[in-house]
């Protein structure tokens, strides 16, 4: 049964992502604010961190080929953009300290490099046609300030849960 907890809980977040967008009120952090939930992704770089690089790599293009499946037209951004950042937060962790409050921090950094790829890619491919100023006024601060309040508060319980992991998977 646990091996089966880590692909759970990251349904779970997938669908909660989902939902979050579906139920809460688009105008939450302001009017014609555009707020995207990122739990997923903050939940695997916090698995890159506390688990293994490998895994989290692994996890972050599973999980990247199916948010472009299901929700993106152009399959390749996240399936792109997941693993790469994993693997930068995972080299970030070869310069820094790994405790709590660098690993809050590289999510909160990468989800911001996941949200201007994002961008970037869908104004490359002309999806988008926002200027940068009015995407980081619009979509970028009010996504960024709840993902990160997300990665504060469900931070410490995914430390936990990953360190449990890595404790029953580790050889004896």
């Amino acid at each position: 049964m646990k091996k089966f907890l880590l692909p759970l809980l990251f349904l779970f977040l997938f669908i909660l992502e989902s939902l979050f967008v579906q139920y809460v009120p688009t105008d939450l952090l302001g009017e014609n604010k555009i707020i995207a939930p990122h739990f997923l992704f903050a939940a695997l770089l916090f698995l890159t961190i506390f688990v293994s690089r490998k895994q989290g790599i692994i996890y972050a293009a599973i999980f990247g080929l199916l948010f472009d499946i299901v929700y993106i037209e152009i399959i390749g951004i996240y399936l792109f953009l997941f693993p790469f950042i994993a693997y930068l937060a995972s080299k970030i962790l070869n310069i820094l300290q790994n405790n709590f409050m660098v690993a809050i921090l590289i999510a909160i950094v990468g989800i911001a490099l996941l949200e201007v790829g994002v961008y970037e890619m869908d104004h490359l491919i002309h999806v988008t046609d926002m200027d940068f100023m009015s995407y980081l006024h619009l979509r970028f601060y009010p996504t960024l300030i709840l993902n990160a309040l997300f990665v504060i508060i469900a931070g410490y319980p995914l430390k936990r849960l990953f360190e449990k992991h890595m404790d029953a998977i580790r050889p004896e």
